[in-house]
């Protein structure tokens, strides 16, 4: 995870991060965006943040993480839409490091403030079903949950028609 855990490393430090993570066999690359900039109103500095990430990144996937339990509304569209100019090709909720995780609320605003070339990552929270759904219809295209176990045996119930368990029996994937 680049800049991890608030997004202050330098930027020359991120694309260092971004160098060694490639030469280590990354295929995608997670960064946190520069927390303090954001609040600060300091967004021209976030965008070009980004942007240097995504240029070192060299075509690789590159996930902006907003870390949105510590930013309000307007700051997380403003972080949003600094993503989506610089290149970023998602903007995700969290580290799973501050508290929070993903909400509906935060998705929305994540979502009106990008194009459709960037997407969702809903990261922290995410822990049944009936959540991962309701964030598909929100645009959500990926999740970091560690409940991947109790929604799948949740959809398994679901799909059979019975009540549930919660669970999956691991043995069989």
């Amino acid at each position: 995870m680049i800049g991890f855990p608030h997004g202050t490393t330098s930027t020359a430090g991120k694309v260092a991060e971004v160098r060694q993570a490639l030469a280590d066999g990354a295929v995608e690359l997670d960064m946190v965006v520069n927390i303090g900039w954001v609040r600060s109103g300091l967004l021209a500095e976030v965008e070009q943040d980004i942007r240097s990430v995504v240029e070192a990144a060299d075509g690789h996937i590159v996930k902006v993480i907003l870390e949105t339990a510590l930013l309000d509304d307007e700051q997380i569209a403003a972080a949003s839409a600094a993503s989506d100019r610089a290149g970023a090709h998602f903007v995700k909720t969290s580290t799973g490091f501050a508290g929070g995780g993903a909400n509906l609320h935060d998705l929305a605003i994540m979502k009106a403030n990008v194009g459709e070339r960037v997407e969702l990552k809903a990261s922290g929270g995410v822990r049944s079903l009936d959540t991962v759904l309701e964030m598909l219809a929100e645009g959500v295209t990926r999740f970091g949950t560690s409940g991947t176990a109790t929604i799948l045996g949740d959809l398994a119930a679901r799909i059979s028609g019975s009540a549930g368990t919660g669970a999956v029996d691991e043995t069989s994937y």
